[in-house]
């Protein structure tokens, strides 16, 4: 593994297997999400079982949690290694006429979400792991069923998006993903091989993915803050 990240070609490798990794966990994650919308019931469902069970807590969490450092990390090793071996910069070379602003400042977009990524865990999953085991709360984790337990996935999703300036921050958060999945996405399936005759399919798939699954967690953002009781 060690010797694959050496070369400029493996580290780009593995760079899309992680984005490609973090691509289908978005997807599994508006999937649960967009259910606070549709049924506060369904929501709590699958947000207790996401939250306790054991495969997704000891071996998924851990991997996620890996995944998201290495995707980032690895990330800022290739822009170094990209500034380094650069002999001609941006300016003198004409670099927009044959790259999109895009894929020239992924660096900064990626920054960003960085920044966001790390409030939205301070927001949720911090606070999760809090209640669970250093507070030991396990109230509402016990029976999804029983509303006297006080289960409280929905309530406290809401309760987040109840700051107009959480909600700002959420909406420029995604919008920036939307750009960083515009390029990111045809990047990675490229790193990986994926250019033949399904291609065109894919930059289809990948525009859709990009805009729409922001939008919906945009949506959803908005729709707790007009819709908080």
């Amino acid at each position: 593994m060690s010797g694959l990240l050496k070369s400029s070609i493996g580290r780009k490798f593995a760079m899309a297997l992680s984005a490609l990794f973090l691509m289908v966990f978005l997807l599994q994650h508006f999937a649960i999400n967009i259910l606070s919308v549709f049924s506060p019931d369904a929501f709590n469902e699958a947000s207790h079982f996401m939250g306790t069970f054991w495969a997704v807590q000891y071996l998924l969490q851990p991997v996620l949690i890996f995944g998201v450092i290495f995707h980032f990390a690895m990330g800022f090793v290739l822009e170094i290694k990209n500034n380094s071996a650069r002999t001609v910069k941006y300016a003198k070379n004409n670099g927009g006429a044959n790259s999109t602003w895009m894929s020239r400042n992924m660096i900064y977009s990626g920054l960003f979400i960085l920044i966001f990524l790390i409030i939205h865990m301070i927001d949720f999953w911090v606070h999760e792991m809090n209640v669970k085991y250093v507070a030991g709360d396990m109230s509402g984790l016990i029976d999804p069923s029983n509303v006297e337990s006080g289960f409280r996935y929905f309530e406290e999703l809401q309760e987040k998006f109840v700051p107009i300036w959480r909600v700002a921050l959420y909406c420029l958060g995604f919008v920036f993903l939307a750009l960083h999945l515009l390029h990111g996405f045809n990047s990675a399936f490229q790193s990986v091989g994926a250019n033949n005759k399904y291609t065109k399919g894919l930059k289809t798939f990948s525009k859709i993915y990009a805009i729409g699954l922001p939008l919906g967690f945009i949506i959803i953002a908005l729709f707790h803050h007009f819709n908080h009781h």
